[in-house]
């Protein structure tokens, strides 16, 4: 319960979904798909789920503890929810119920339309390149009048020697 509770408290972003009829080999292939996207998932007892869940921001999830349910959670708002949703497409036995970002409850559309948001590392990079476009184009500014004062001197010099 303890585990549960530091999880509930710290985690960003929690997903809960039913996981029944899901093989072993499923649910391990799920839980490294979370793993290479930064991402835990757990398969939780509901009254544990309910005890640990007391006292912290996420307390509003509280009534999606019911039946076999499982939790996929993470610090980057978008990994859990986007690995969530791309095996829930895949296979119809993991049905997302909800979840939580920071104190907001989720439903299962607000689930699906963060796991559509771009991941933390994708904004980075976007963000970097955005910063490198502007350096590049002021380059190629700062160079153009040098090359077109280059052009126009062996243009003078190529029309004196033909002269």
């Amino acid at each position: 319960m303890a585990h549960l509770n530091g999880v509930f408290g710290e985690a960003t972003v929690v997903v809960v979904a039913h996981y029944s009829g899901l093989t072993v080999a499923q649910i391990t292939d799920l839980r490294t798909r979370m793993l290479d996207a930064g991402a835990s998932f757990k398969v939780t007892k509901n009254r544990l789920a309910k005890l640990a869940l007391e006292g912290t921001p996420l307390n509003g999830i509280v009534d999606l503890f019911t039946g076999p349910t499982a939790i996929a959670y993470s610090n980057d708002p978008v990994a859990a929810p986007k690995v969530a949703a791309a095996f829930a497409k895949e296979n119809d036995k993991l049905v997302i119920l909800g979840g939580a970002m920071g104190e907001t409850v989720l439903n299962a559309d607000g689930i699906r339309a963060l796991s559509a948001l771009p991941s933390l590392d994708e904004l980075r990079a976007k963000l970097v390149g955005m910063i490198q476009t502007p350096a590049t184009r002021i380059a190629g500014v700062l160079q153009a009048p040098g090359g077109q004062l280059a052009r126009v001197l062996n243009a003078y010099a190529t029309k004196s020697d033909a002269a």
